[in-house]
């Protein structure tokens, strides 16, 4: 497995191209290799984030992109995946609409033909789960409808252990589930401040990672992306004690 960064995490400092480049190589100095791009400005066109990549020695391996265009772009983003070296096309969360036993058949539906045409191009449709996937419907957790509804080779899983750990779920026992379809995870520590539940740095909370990142190794991961949505200190901080702290387990 290989460590990356999710750049939604510095979000708020990827908005214009000299703002990424800065970025970029900070994070590419705290030993990072890899990066995932999410909420990145859209001045930064992919031509550009694949050279100032290119430049700090950093590999793009996912991205999380526009439901719409994923469903009604998906050649032309295809192409702009492949442009960035990039072969996971990532949605981020799934739209209100389908969040039921009723609709969720028709994500199935309208998600078929572009998950086909991505898999044709070599690349793989990667769905990010929160929460709510955890939520029982008649009996059956949403993630299971998912997990029926395509292949692995239609439908990857990039797997946030902390969103898991919120919903209550076992996260050894998902990662075990899900191990021949999570190229991708994301990882974020949860802990405690003033009796609020906060995320934190990987480590720094109370998830146990050596089992999370043993179950890890047990399936086909190839980049454990840090990602911390939130931040209690600067996110480039919080970065690096995540790199720090996984780089004690032998992970870079």
């Amino acid at each position: 497995m290989k460590i990356g960064a999710q750049l939604y995490t510095v979000r708020l400092y990827t908005q214009t191209v000299s703002d990424f480049a800065c970025t970029v190589k900070k994070i590419a100095d705290m030993g990072y290799s890899y990066v995932q791009l999410s909420a990145v400005g859209s001045a930064v066109t992919p031509q550009a984030a694949r050279e100032i990549c290119d430049e700090a020695g950093l590999g793009i391996v996912l991205t999380h992109s526009d439901v719409n265009r994923i469903l009604n772009d998906t050649d032309r983003l295809i192409e702009e995946h492949r442009m960035m070296g990039c072969r996971y096309i990532g949605l981020g969360s799934m739209p209100d609409k389908y969040r039921s036993e009723a609709w969720i058949s028709h994500f199935i539906e309208d998600f078929r033909e572009p998950a086909r045409k991505i898999k044709e191009a070599g690349m793989l449709l990667m769905y990010h789960n929160h929460d709510f996937e955890f939520e029982k419907v008649n009996g059956k957790y949403l993630m299971d409808y998912l997990l029926e509804g395509f292949a692995p080779d239609e439908m990857g899983i990039t797997l946030d252990t902390y969103w898991v750990q919120t919903a209550g779920g076992d996260v050894c026992r998902w990662i075990v589930k899900c191990k021949d379809r999570i190229p991708c995870v994301h990882l974020k520590d949860r802990g405690m401040v003033r009796r609020e539940a906060v995320m934190a740095p990987v480590m720094e909370g109370n998830m146990n990672f050596e089992a999370i990142m043993d179950a890890l190794e047990n399936s086909c991961c190839e980049y454990a992306l840090v990602e911390q949505d939130t931040c209690q200190e600067s996110p480039f901080i919080c970065l690096r004690k995540s790199y720090d702290n996984l780089k004690k387990l032998g992970y870079e």
